[in-house]
């Protein structure tokens, strides 16, 4: 039997054209993917669960990339920092994701299942249960504000000679501003969630 000339249609190739059109344009439509793929816009939706489906398939791929073997990391703090440094840089590469990811419910049982180790990484470690989300939120919030922020100019702003201080300010900062407020953000928010374990003993 001879192959067929375009390559059968799988969720896969979907999710791949998808986050290709919104790393490009920003946005996709199902009638894109069906025309990047060279299929029936009604084939799509054979694979997936209209809109909401495409973009927990976006979802998937970008994730992929978060190294989720980190949360198995000791000691606790340790574990969520490269857990954060590596869900960055998964995001950063694909920044016009970001907005989209961050305003739909997540339902991927495959990124669900991530967060489930985290929120155990959280509970062995002594925090108390209705702890756990604000500190997963908060620093999911710093987390992606900085893989945006790495898709920004490196410089923000434009001082006039009214901003003599912050031209000076911007001019001691030198080169790898995102980073730097990273490193900071990072910092400061690690500190402030060992605080609020009060100095509980690991469990589990």
């Amino acid at each position: 039997m001879a192959r067929p000339r375009t390559p059968l249609l799988d969720r896969d190739r979907i999710g791949a054209a998808a986050l290709e059109l919104l790393a490009e344009q920003g946005e996709f439509s199902v009638p894109q993917i069906a025309r990047a793929l060279g299929v029936q816009t009604a084939s799509v939706y054979h694979h997936v669960d209209g809109r909401a489906g495409v973009i927990e398939l976006i979802r998937e791929r970008v994730c992929a990339e978060i190294d989720g073997g980190a949360l198995a990391g000791a000691p606790w703090d340790g574990a969520l920092e490269a857990w954060a440094r590596s869900y960055r840089a998964a995001f950063a590469a694909y920044p016009r994701a970001i907005p989209l990811l961050m305003t739909t419910p997540v339902r991927a049982p495959a990124v669900l299942a991530q967060y489930e180790e985290a929120v155990l990484l959280l509970l062995r470690a002594g925090f108390r249960l209705d702890q756990v989300m604000p500190v997963l939120t908060g620093l999911e919030n710093l987390v992606l504000g900085s893989a945006l922020d790495l898709a920004a100019p490196e410089a923000m702003w434009e001082p006039t000679p009214r901003t003599p201080l912050l031209a000076g300010a911007l001019a001691a900062q030198g080169p790898g501003r995102a980073e730097a407020a990273f490193e900071v953000g990072l910092t400061a928010f690690l500190a402030y969630a060992r605080t609020l374990r009060g100095g509980a003993e690991p469990t589990g």
